[in-house]
């Protein structure tokens, strides 16, 4: 029989590898996004007027994907906190703490959010941050938009139409399952709901003699 508290340690070290990838994947896409959302508005300047009309997709695209990484952070939190109390209860020492010094630090669990930033006690810079690029992405789809708004209406026929309506539908409809998801606590609560089952008192392994 396989230790339990073997697998949960080596579980632990995955979650906190998968927490870290994550990070790295949330800053790497929104740098990409910043970096193509100027290179639009520059390339927009140099008379190249559909490139502002550019700007609001990617902008909106950068903040669903962002809120994807972020999802896989809860996803793994979860996860390594649920791993630390069991092997703290098990040892009867409170030796991992990381989880308690994430919730405090960063952004609390099981709280509604919006994606990973607490508006109540819990509200930190990382959650400031995390508002400070959602701001930053509607500034830059209105700005866009305001932008090419002319170039948009030259265009005529069904163009302005299909173009507002296709940015208007996904806007929404990631605003609307986003709401649902993380604000709701939806995505957070089905995780919680598994990992009430993590247990680690099965019986260890006999020692051979």
């Amino acid at each position: 029989m396989v230790d339990p508290a073997k697998l949960a340690t080596a579980q632990l070290a995955r979650m906190r590898g998968m927490n870290r990838f994550y990070h790295e994947r949330f800053f790497a896409d929104v740098r990409f996004t910043t970096t193509a959302i100027l290179a639009l508005f520059v390339i927009g300047a140099w008379e190249v007027p559909l490139a502002y009309l550019l700007i609001p997709p990617v902008a909106l695209l950068g903040a669903a994907q962002t809120a994807f990484d972020a999802s896989y952070l809860i996803f793994s939190r979860h996860y390594a906190a649920t791993l630390e109390q069991r092997l703290n209860e098990q040892t009867g020492a409170n030796v991992l703490v990381a989880h308690e010094m994430e919730r405090r630090y960063l952004f609390p669990l099981n709280t509604r959010k919006i994606v990973v930033a607490d508006l109540g006690a819990g509200f930190s810079w990382f959650g400031y941050m995390t508002l400070l690029y959602t701001a930053a992405g509607v500034a830059a789809l209105c700005f866009g938009l305001a932008l090419g708004w002319s170039t948009l209406w030259d265009a005529g026929g069904a163009w302005p139409a299909a173009y507002l309506g296709t940015l208007g539908l996904l806007g929404l409809s990631a605003l609307a399952v986003g709401t649902w998801w993380f604000l709701a606590g939806t995505g957070e609560r089905r995780l919680d709901a598994v990992m009430q089952l993590v247990r680690l008192d099965a019986e260890p392994p006999a020692e051979s003699t």
